[in-house]
């Protein structure tokens, strides 16, 4: 399986020709969801879900079909009968070949005054985590995560617990839309060797349209 980083929270995956994206958000690039076979979305906020992409992709590929909570498939389901379904945490799915597991409730508390909405986080042919917009614990060992780096809801202290608690193999960035050069310089910093320390996991940044193999 290949994925590929698309900016901020997108992610893109492939696998037997079978193409499968995750959040492909305001913040990511105009062409993230296109080609998909598959699209997951894990909550509602701009940098995650753009309606606008999303019905591209689906426009475009009348065999694409979406996965995401309730607030995001109220908006796309009646123009997509049949192919836009809700997920909730403990459901489990085949999305194109890819076999996907969700896991989680809601977004990470960014002020106490603000209403917490609901994110979903999703487990990907049981080998990588997207967590969305929290620190969700999948509750089953994950050989790849993919680390909310920085955001307006997390500090650098929690992200090192998290990975520290889901113990991956590795622990690759994503929404970094937000960081400039030197953000990227003190973050890959503070999670490499002169860090405190996430454990066995590798810290692995992937700019805009660079690929690994998972």
């Amino acid at each position: 399986m290949r994925m590929t980083k698309k900016g901020h929270s997108c992610v893109r995956f492939e696998k037997d020709g079978a193409v499968l994206v995750i959040d492909p958000g305001g913040f990511s690039e105009a062409d993230a969801a296109q080609g998909a076979d598959a699209l997951l979305v894990t909550h509602e906020h701009p940098d995650h879900f753009d309606e606008g992409r999303l019905r591209a992709a689906l426009d475009a590929h009348p065999g694409c079909q979406l996965w995401t909570l309730r607030s995001v498939a109220e908006q796309l389901a009646p123009a997509y009968p049949g192919r836009v379904h809700t997920v909730g945490d403990g459901d489990t799915f085949q999305a194109a070949g890819f076999d996907v597991e969700v896991h989680g409730e809601l977004h990470a508390v960014i002020h106490p005054d603000l209403p917490r909405i609901t994110n979903v986080g999703f487990v990907v042919d049981g080998a990588v985590f997207h967590p969305g917009d929290a620190l969700t614990v999948p509750g089953r060992p994950v050989d790849t995560l993919l680390l909310p780096l920085h955001a307006p809801w997390n500090k650098l202290s929690e992200i090192v617990d998290y990975v520290r608690e889901v113990a991956p193999r590795r622990a690759v960035d994503i929404h970094d839309g937000l960081l400039g050069a030197f953000g990227f310089q003190v973050y890959g910093r503070m999670l490499g060797p002169q860090g405190p320390g996430i454990g066995r996991a590798e810290h692995v940044r992937l700019a805009p349209g660079e690929s690994t193999e998972l």
